[in-house]
């Protein structure tokens, strides 16, 4: 797994060129430039030459650049894919990925772009494992209201076991995985319990619907200082076992272990990358967590 973070995942209408160039001002860890779900039927064709425009000429820093694209099976997914091929953007996101073959398919005529899939169907869920193993996947993005759609389950614990099995693919896999969107954008306490639960889980982020869900999202799964503190003391502690000849060290009387260096490791690259960020003046992590 890569330390650079994606605590915040900004779906941006592609047709809407206002919050295109909104988007270049953002705390976002990515953008999702979005020419499905968001953009009318009306405006597919003059949203995929919008956010041609916006890409090249650039000014969106270090924040990741996806591309969802319609469908394959749609009137709009072979025109999406030839436009996203010649676009200046790091990823496609492919909606409604139900087996490898979707990606396959998608690589097919869009041969140089990674790719990253959402996960939103009960097949999706399903095969998820040969999904994230797919050489060509970087990254999860959980699509939580299509995936309770289909179900046809009501509220979030509903969804946990889906929830949990994209995640151990991914993890498996060693992808990025994105938890979904919370849809009451002015509700930030429900944002924050949210935001928190996937975190918990293991998520590396939330994809979000509204520019004001951005803070919450960042400052939830970023490293607290109490963790960073302890992670550089549980490091300090383990290298001083070792260099005593001990096998492992004890640290506020717990155990500390190999394994729960590699942890206090990962926490502080992921610190260390968000710094990183904010030095080059695009991020800022809300507190409040």
């Amino acid at each position: 797994m890569t330390a650079r973070p994606y605590r915040s995942a900004l779906y941006i209408p592609g047709s809407k060129q206002r919050a295109l160039d909104k988007a270049r001002g953002l705390a976002v860890d990515a953008i999702l430039f979005d020419l499905e779900d968001a953009v009318s039927p009306d405006e597919k064709a003059a949203a995929r030459t919008t956010l041609a425009e916006e890409l090249e000429a650039g000014g969106y820093g270090d924040r990741v650049r996806i591309v969802r694209m319609n469908g394959l099976g749609t009137d709009w997914g072979k025109d999406d894919a030839a436009a996203i091929a010649n676009m200046d953007c790091d990823a496609v996101l492919v909606p409604k990925v139900a087996g490898p073959e979707d990606v396959d398919a998608v690589r097919a005529l869009i041969p140089d772009l990674p790719v990253w899939a959402m996960i939103e169907s009960p097949a999706g869920v399903l095969n998820a494992a040969s999904i994230a193993a797919h050489p060509e996947v970087q990254g999860f993005v959980i699509g939580t209201n299509d995936l309770a759609k289909d179900l046809g389950s009501r509220g979030r614990p509903a969804l946990t076991t889906a929830l949990q099995m994209t995640l151990l693919a991914a993890r498996a896999a060693g992808i990025v995985a994105i938890d979904g969107v919370y849809n009451a954008f002015k509700d930030e306490d429900g944002l924050r319990a949210e935001c928190r639960e996937g975190r918990d889980m293991g998520f590396d982020g939330k994809s979000l619907i509204h520019p004001a869900q951005v803070p919450v999202a960042n400052a939830v799964f970023a490293p607290t200082e109490e963790e960073v503190d302890l992670a550089e003391r549980q490091i300090a502690a383990y290298e001083a076992a070792v260099e005593s000849g001990q096998g492992v060290a004890v640290l506020d009387g717990r155990i500390v272990e190999n394994l729960h260096v590699e942890t206090a490791r990962a926490t502080l690259a992921k610190a260390s990358a968000i710094r990183e960020m904010e030095a080059g003046g695009d991020h800022d992590i809300a507190a409040g967590a």
